[in-house]
């Protein structure tokens, strides 16, 4: 557009109050909350390679392990739990691989 041309848009400033921005504010933050490892918080939570139904929490839909920011484990037992989902691959008890979009 060249400098003579009129424009119905209202002039752009480099930086708009907050009710021309349209954003409400409201001054609260998202914090969060520190995550306690389970088998950590409770020690009768036994890790087993036939129990997979606590193991299919730790997999997603691909069949991916779920990484520790997602499950909440700590390091040591996010690798126990990757070692026993490995066990129970291959003992055939879960799939390597999830569901196919057929």
């Amino acid at each position: 557009m060249s400098d003579n041309e009129q424009s119905d848009r209202p002039e752009r400033t480099e930086r708009g109050e907050r009710s021309e921005r349209g954003g409400s504010g409201g001054g609260r933050r998202f914090y969060s909350r520190p995550r306690v490892c389970q088998f950590c918080g409770d020690k009768s939570i036994v890790l087993d390679y036939k129990n997979t139904q606590l193991l299919r929490g730790f997999v997603n839909q691909e069949g991916k392990i779920r990484p520790r920011r997602q499950t909440g484990t700590c390091a040591r037992h996010q690798r126990a739990v990757a070692a026993t989902i490995k066990q129970a691959r291959h003992m055939a008890l879960l799939p390597f691989v999830g569901e196919t979009l057929s």
